[in-house]
């Protein structure tokens, strides 16, 4: 895949339609279970871990003090929480191998 192109819900559907042999309907269904799966786990502050791929949590982070680029003030950054993806070796070898 070349760089900038992006893998849509659709792509991965027809992609297990094609090597799984379910139907497109049951495909699309398939891939939607899965990434609310997903998204449910982390939702709940599990960690989501797929062999030989990665890993996804939450992590919070604290409340601390910015700065706007164009005029140095200082403004408040709310405590938040952001979604990490740390990659398998496996998946990191197999990036470079390209």
């Amino acid at each position: 895949m070349a760089e900038g192109k992006t893998v849509t819900r659709a792509q991965l559907s027809e992609a297990v339609y094609q090597e799984v042999g379910l139907s497109r309907n049951e495909s699309a269904d398939l891939v939607e279970f899965v990434l609310d799966e997903i998204a449910k786990s982390l939702i709940e502050g599990e960690t989501v871990k797929i062999s030989s791929f990665g890993s996804f949590y939450v992590r919070e982070k604290g409340q601390r003090v910015g700065r706007n680029p164009k005029t140095g003030e200082e403004v408040p950054i709310l405590p938040r929480r952001v979604l990490v993806f740390r990659p398998s070796h496996v998946l990191k070898d197999r990036i470079n191998k390209r």
